[in-house]
């Protein structure tokens, strides 16, 4: 007969070990994926692809949000995924009504802003921030603009 005993009490102890190691890892496996910020930056690609105006959406299931000009991060459940866009820079609109944020929402730039140097030099302020994290929203909204020889993709 080969094998180990079975009446040896430290082979009972050491399975036990083991199987209280199995569950341990188990409990700190993630519960849900990681965010999808590659899709998040493929259709904000898609929109500062294309030679006209454009507008889309992306639903967002994440918690929070960073965005620059170059690249997004979304966080949720403490996993963060990041993604960098092929396209760019783009401009990401910072929370709050301003005029940047209303030509998101669907205003003509020509409605919020004086000159086409005004809306330049709003676009340039808003690449210049240092992106943070915030609350996300239910759907990130990205509108290519172009208007007084100023072409934009607007981010928020």
């Amino acid at each position: 007969m080969f094998g180990p005993p079975v009446e040896s009490w430290y082979l009972w102890v050491g399975l036990a070990v083991v199987g209280a190691a199995l569950v341990g890892v188990a409990v700190q496996l993630p519960r849900t994926s990681p965010p999808d910020a590659t899709a998040v930056a493929a259709t904000v690609d898609g929109v500062a692809a294309s030679p006209y105006d454009a507008v889309a959406e992306h639903p967002l299931r994440v918690n929070a949000v960073r965005l620059s000009a170059r690249r997004v991060a979304l966080r949720r459940d403490g996993t963060t995924a990041r993604a960098e866009f092929a396209f760019g820079p783009v401009v990401p609109v910072p929370p709050g009504e301003g005029p940047l944020r209303r030509v998101l929402r669907g205003s003509s730039p020509v409605e919020r802003f004086d000159s086409g140097a005004a809306f330049e030099t709003a676009i340039e302020r808003s690449r210049e921030r240092d992106p943070s994290w915030r609350p996300a929203p239910d759907r990130l909204t990205v509108r290519r603009v172009s208007w007084r020889g100023v072409d934009a993709t607007l981010v928020g």
